[in-house]
């Protein structure tokens, strides 16, 4: 990365996923923060599908890593997180909502560029009041709830988005379901062979 911009198609992002360097073809959504920023950075509106192209293009992205899918197999990973990278960023009010699918940079987020920040992720984030209401909030209530502050948690450990971990969730509790119904299916069909 050169002055926050990409200096190369094959460039590949770098995350620290539990002390351990490792290079990902389709970059975590915190690993986005930056990178979507400086797309904005003109002061110009930018839409969804926009950014998410622009930004397939610059880090490099080729067919395979575009066409991923999230676990549930209802959206591309890599459109998934730069949706939620684009939300995490308005909800600090680094980008504004400007319209259905566009946002533009804020002075709040230009001023965070100046700073060149070497890495934006949730923690980061946290230095804005905005951003702490909604990252602890739990619906309208205002108060913190243990799976709202464990869900953050996993965001923050693993830097999957929300609907990534949701799609694991789901998928992991559906297998043993799955499972146990084809085992009872077996058996009603073994009995009802036997009669």
């Amino acid at each position: 990365m050169v002055d926050g911009r990409l200096n190369s198609k094959t460039e590949r992002v770098q995350t620290t996923v539990l002390g351990r360097l490792s290079y990902m073809a389709v970059p975590d959504f915190q690993s986005l923060f930056i990178p979507v920023l400086t797309f904005v950075s003109d002061g110009k509106e930018h839409s969804l599908s926009e950014t998410i192209e622009v930004l397939a293009q610059q880090l490099g992205l080729s067919e395979a890593d575009r066409d991923e899918m999230l676990p549930s197999g209802k959206q591309r990973k890599f459109d998934n997180r730069v949706s939620w990278a684009r939300t995490y960023l308005q909800k600090a009010q680094l980008l504004t909502h400007t319209g259905r699918s566009n946002v533009r940079i804020t002075e709040r987020g230009l001023k965070v560029l100046r700073d060149n920040p070497t890495y934006i992720n949730t923690k980061f984030l946290k230095q804005f009041p905005e951003f702490l209401t909604f990252h602890t909030a739990n619906g309208d209530k205002g108060n913190t709830t243990d799976d709202n502050r464990l869900t953050q948690e996993m965001i923050e450990k693993t830097s999957q988005t929300p609907q990534e971990i949701l799609s694991r969730s789901m998928k992991t509790l559906e297998q043993p379901l799955l499972r146990n119904l084809f085992d009872r299916q077996k058996i009603t069909t073994a009995n009802s062979c036997k009669t």
